[in-house]
């Protein structure tokens, strides 16, 4: 297969992910991701580079390589060695993933492989002498803890590439890597490899002088990897070759924060003596000695008479005098006898150009970030401090960088002791260049799962396609040509990548301590992990409902499970001890994690009972709005943000809710009566495992996306049928809530490595609590039995009654609520205020309510008798709800 063969899949994908336009042999109207304009093209002949039209106000160069990564990661699959190609995957590599011609390094390099932990790759191996080699992972390097290997010591000596004669070189590239070296080779630029930045290549110099005894020796130009170990090493080896009798300079593939190296370069033609020429003076700022001579140097170059520039990590701004200027040049040229004016302008500019620092830092914009949900946008800093004070990195508003007073404030705010002193005028001149140029990142207000990105996005670490990524230097994550990040910084989940620290001695402790309830438990939590999914293929996800005695071991079940997806010392919030914002930001501040609603207290404080009500949960089940809010703006916009996870209620008593709700809800019970020794040792062990040795569990889950979603819904698919059609069950929204739990159940499985037996007994157990389920669905719940049984005292307590039908009627009942409150109140008995109750009693199943209406009251007719005319009276006609009795015609 030849790199042809790549381009048609190529092609498909840039349509797909770009937008473009077939035109005549060439892709356009493709959609830049770095300025969104729709100006990206290509040739469909040769599809490895993507431009921006843009190029004086964007000028994108994209890689197909960087944007397809996984098209170019396993060599060994796509090109099989045979007798007669024996190097047929590096030299594809070399080719399709470098663009370097292989014909012309024919006998430097070989095909070898690696092998490390059971796993193995094809290598690119190059030698750079007897015995001591270099070598390139190209199959999925990824899997590995390193992307090359060494072999030997190479300290001292560089790499040279085959046909370079090192006897007649006028000038000499010094690079990091082979791969940059060979690039600049096949440019027409002599170079040679260094291996690594901190190797200065003594011995190779040395030999290399030898050469040129009673010659002019070469140029070397130290050409490194822009960052601050390459930076670091160019001013070290350009000294050091200095006082050695080298004449020496720099050069950086790229200014700022970009990681293009001479390879890159080479990929999409930027090599050429024009861009090589750009390359130098980069090196020439690099090597500046003060910020004086950094700016007389830039103004050479751009011949601009005032701009910003940045030294030692502050931030100057140099201004020239012109008439000053032009008189100092009259002066030198007469005063010295110097008839080139252009080396006049030079001496003169020492004297007529004015350097005053503008800022004690140097504040460099990053990318820009949107909320298209709010409106809102910001500007990413970093802010570097001379010396080795840590790099601080913040966002500030648009307004915040459009005014050096407030630029001013915010500087300060975010970063200690950094100051700006410079006017508004020249923050313009700091930032305007970089701004339109810097990336744009997309943004999500939550933590968890996103389905745009199909990626679940952490505080830290990001998972896609089951592949783990972790944040840049930037703070943002780049998947799969996506540069995306997350706005909140709440909850903080802290998961563990490194597989070989996940211990499982918990599965069996889960079981030991808490038997089905236990895994059942667990199950719902995987399952919360894919809940968006789940509803989209379902519709639906069902609430758990963990309820018992104290002392059963709810809190610890919660927290450890909590420290599966990597939050520590977490059980959950009340509901009754925030704000309705805070309440509600906690159920949109998570996608496919659970909201854990505490309410352990209720019974002990009457008044805490109205803080929540648990028929607002309703619509979550189906992953609808929370509730509306309006959107800060000059319009009439609201926002209705989505439930994207799942919900978990903990407390000692069950749910006072309607059957709406309680139809919802998966609901365990535990108490005290299979606790012993050993169910106490492994709740103990529980508690003591650390989240790091618990918290892979979460990407062990989710790596296996498709494994798990797939046993889900094929169980869910065949237990639904089951127990829809179970005599005692019959119920479509239980079966469906409990056969979602038994797919779930299944599924961990695919994760953790649990006997059958378990999880046979665990599905059993799911069966039976759908059929409790639905017998105490007939039943009333225990607010409206309590009720009753208040009424019922009541009713007996009193002389007349408190049915105003009569106290003896065992046909209907009729309820004034303002008299059984006053009754209530007199005889000291707890009952709910009437507006809470009345809304249970309207679905309620033991005496069912038939509707209001005025009554002609037995109880006040009773009580009128014998009070004689002048006396008070109880009215006559009374306005009740009324209520049917068990068992009447």
């Amino acid at each position: 297969m030849n790199r042809k063969d790549l381009r048609p899949e190529i092609i498909k994908r840039l349509v797909h992910d770009f937008k473009f336009k077939e035109q005549n042999g060439y892709l356009r109207s493709g959609i830049c991701p770095e300025c969104n304009k729709k100006e990206l093209f290509t040739s469909m002949e040769n599809p490895w580079v993507l431009r921006c039209g843009r190029e004086n106000n964007c000028g994108a160069d994209l890689s197909v390589k960087s944007l397809y990564p996984e098209l170019f990661n396993s060599w060994s699959d796509r090109y099989e060695s045979t007798p007669e190609q024996p190097f047929a995957a590096a030299e594809a590599y070399l080719r399709e993933a470098r663009g370097l011609d292989t014909s012309r390094l024919k006998g430097c390099y070989t095909q070898e492989s690696y092998h490390k932990g059971g796993m193995g790759s094809a290598t690119v191996r190059f030698a750079l002498s007897d015995g001591i080699w270099w070598e390139r992972i190209i199959d999925k390097p990824e899997r590995f803890d390193r992307k090359a290997n060494f072999h030997g010591k190479y300290a001292g000596h560089w790499w040279v590439p085959p046909a370079l004669d090192m006897a007649n070189v006028r000038c000499l590239w010094l690079t990091e890597g082979i791969f940059d070296a060979i690039s600049l080779y096949q440019n027409d630029t002599p170079a040679v490899s260094i291996m690594t930045a901190g190797n200065y290549p003594e011995a190779a110099l040395k030999a290399l002088a030898q050469l040129y005894q009673g010659k002019e020796k070469p140029f070397l130009v130290w050409a490194l990897d822009n960052g601050k170990a390459g930076e670091s090493a160019i001013r070290r080896h350009v000294a050091r070759s200095r006082e050695q009798g080298w004449k020496a300079v720099a050069a950086l593939p790229a200014q700022g924060s970009s990681k293009a190296d001479w390879n890159d370069h080479h990929l999409t033609g930027k090599l050429t003596k024009r861009h090589q020429k750009e390359y130098r003076y980069y090196g020439d700022l690099l090597l500046a000695e003060s910020a004086r001579d950094k700016a007389l140097r830039m103004f050479e170059h751009n011949e601009r008479p005032e701009f910003h520039f940045e030294y030692g990590n502050s931030v100057y701004w140099f201004k020239l005098d012109i008439e000053r200027h032009m008189r100092a040049v009259e002066r030198i040229m007469g005063e010295r006898n110097i008839r080139d004016e252009r080396e006049a302008r030079s001496v003169a500019l020492k004297e007529s150009g004015a350097i005053k620092e503008i800022a004690n830092c140097n504040p460099t914009p990053l990318y820009f970030m949107r909320s298209s949900v709010t409106d809102e946008s910001w500007y990413y800093f970093r802010i570097a401090f001379p010396g080795n004070t840590p790099a601080v990195k913040d966002s500030f508003t648009a307004a915040q960088i459009s005014s050096a007073s407030e630029f001013k404030k915010r500087l300060l705010h975010v970063a200690k002791g950094a100051l700006y002193t410079g006017t508004s005028q020249q923050l313009d001149g700091l930032i305007k260049k970089d701004l339109p140029r810097i990336k744009e990142v997309k943004t999500q207000d939550f933590i968890g799962y996103n389905r745009d990105w199909k990626a679940w996005i952490f505080n830290t670490q990001a998972i896609h396609n089951g592949k783990v990524y972790s944040l840049n230097s930037e703070d943002y994550f780049e998947i799969s040509g996506m540069n995306i990040k997350t706005l909140s910084r709440s909850p903080v989940i802290n998961i563990n990548p490194d597989e070989n620290s996940l211990s499982f001695g918990w599965v069996d402790d889960i079981w030991t301590a808490f038997g089905e309830n236990g895994y059942i438990a667990l199950a719902f939590w995987l399952g919360t992990f894919f809940a968006e999914q789940i509803r989209e293929q379902q519709a639906s996800f069902p609430f758990l409902e963990i309820i018992g005695e104290p002392g059963t071991g709810k809190s610890t079940l919660i927290d450890f499970l909590w420290r599966l997806c990597g939050r520590d010392s977490y059980e959950g919030i009340d509901p009754s001890k925030g704000s309705v914002a805070g309440i509600y930001r906690n159920f949109a501040q998570v996608a496919n994690l659970p909201v854990v609603l505490l309410e352990g207290d209720r019974a002990q404080d009457t008044k805490k009972l109205r803080g929540f009500d648990f028929d607002e949960l309703k619509p979550l089940y189906n992953g609808r709005g929370l509730r509306v809010l309006g959107v800060k703006a000059n319009n009439n916009e609201t926002r209705d943000p989505p439930f994207r996870g799942s919900i978990v209620i903990a407390q000692n008593a069950t749910v006072n809710a309607s059957p709406a709700v309680l139809e919802r809800i998966i609901h365990i019970f535990t108490d005290k009566r299979r606790q012993s020794s050993l169910t106490r040792a492994a709740a103990e062990r529980l508690e003591r495992l650390p989240v790091d040795q618990a918290s892979g569990f979460m990407i062990r889950a989710v790596c296996r996306e498709g494994e798990i979603l797939s046993v889900v819904q094929e169980v869910f698919e065949a237990e639904k049928i089951r127990l829809e059609q179970h005599p005692d069950i019959r119920h479509i929204r239980i079966a469906k809530n409990h056969a979602q739990m038994i797919g779930c159940v299944r599924a961990l499985a695919c994760v953790l490595d649990i006997p059958a037996g378990r999880l046979d007994r665990t599905c059993e157990q799911l069966t039976v609590m759908a059929v409790e389920r639905v017998k105490s669905l007939e039943a009333d719940i225990p607010v409206v039995r309590e009720f009753w049984d208040a009424f019922d005292y009541l009713n007996s307590l009193e002389r007349f009654g408190v049915n105003h039908f009569g106290k003896d009627n065992r046909d209907e009942i009729a309820i004034n609520f303002p008299h059984l409150m006053r009754v209530a109140a007199m005889q000291r008995v707890n009952i709910p205020p009437a507006k809470e109750i009345q809304d249970y009693l309207k679905s309620g199943r033991m005496r069912p309510c038939t509707g209001q209406k005025t009554v002609r009251s037995k109880v006040s007719e009773l009580a009128n008798q014998g009070r004689g005319e002048a006396g008070p009276k109880e009215p006559e006609q009374v306005k009740c709800w009324i209520f049917k009795v068990p068992g009447a015609q």
